[in-house]
């Protein structure tokens, strides 16, 4: 989506399950608008949270003119994969476009021999190799999911790439800095919340902003701050230069740490920390 988009809407992250929103990225051209929406991935939820994205992913596939199935062209296809293709081609009434991403990373020859498994997967409105790092056929890609949608007018205005809140992308790009930060020790223990963000008092070249990043469990809480804080000052760091490049602006970033306990199960700290029902 970041690549289709031409900027950064959407937090990435090698592992799984770390989109927890429906997050839209608006495209804009002279014949159409494009308006795509990247929604957590399709699982059997083993949380109340999980039980709770997967039905936002399921309504989301309702309302959509068209669905993208992705599989990176390096990666072998799995018991999930034909999962989801039963599950998305099973959607009679929408196409669904079969896109077989980071051909960057494969062989022409392991390219062509993804396309051949996933044709032999379901059958496909259309399937599409494409590379957001190189931006090999992004614009093919664009065409094909184009060519599926109905007349109408556009829903945004002209240059408005996405209708994520401001203060949502910054404690996105925080939880994002964290995923890095903690590699593959607590990926779906933390969740972040900016609790007030603008600018300083006078002085307009500074936005303070201060957030609260949830673990379920003060061990967790210690892998996070590190040894003698150090990986907690990284993972600001990381977090504040990406904030800045957002809002272009010098950032003061607060961020500190609470344990929330099972918040994953419990609907009261669910809704607190904004996954409604």
């Amino acid at each position: 989506m970041n690549g289709l988009v031409g900027t950064k809407v959407a937090i990435t992250s090698s592992r799984p399950q770390t989109t927890r929103r429906a997050i839209r990225g608006i495209v804009h051209r002279p014949d159409a608008q494009l308006i795509i929406v990247d929604t957590p991935g399709m699982h059997r939820p083993r949380t109340l949270l999980g039980e709770r994205l997967d039905s936002l992913v399921r309504a989301t596939l309702t309302e959509v003119d068209v669905i993208g199935f992705c599989v990176p062209a390096a990666d072998r296809i799995g018991p999930g994969d034909k999962y989801l293709a039963r599950e998305l081609t099973g959607q009679a009434k929408t196409p669904v476009v079969a896109i077989v991403t980071k051909t960057d990373q494969a062989s022409q020859a392991l390219v062509a021999a993804q396309l051949t498994a996933i044709t032999e997967l379901g059958d496909w409105a259309d399937i599409v190799p494409v590379s957001a790092v190189s931006g090999y056929q992004l614009d093919v890609l664009t065409d094909v999911l184009v060519s599926h949608l109905p007349r109408g007018r556009p829903l945004y205005p002209d240059g408005e790439l996405t209708d994520e809140p401001e203060q949502q992308l910054v404690a996105e790009l925080i939880r994002e800095a964290i995923l890095e930060g903690v590699r593959d020790e607590l990926p779906h223990s933390i969740a972040v919340v900016v609790e007030e963000m603008g600018p300083r008092a006078g002085r307009d070249d500074l936005i303070d902003v201060h957030a609260f990043m949830y673990v379920e469990r003060p061990s967790q809480k210690s892998i996070v701050i590190g040894a003698k804080g150090a990986r907690l000052k990284e993972v600001g760091t990381r977090a504040r230069q990406q904030i800045e490049a957002l809002l272009g602006t010098k950032v003061y970033l607060d961020l500190r740490i609470k344990v929330a306990k099972d918040w994953q199960r419990d609907p009261k700290q669910l809704r607190r920390l904004g996954f409604y029902d």
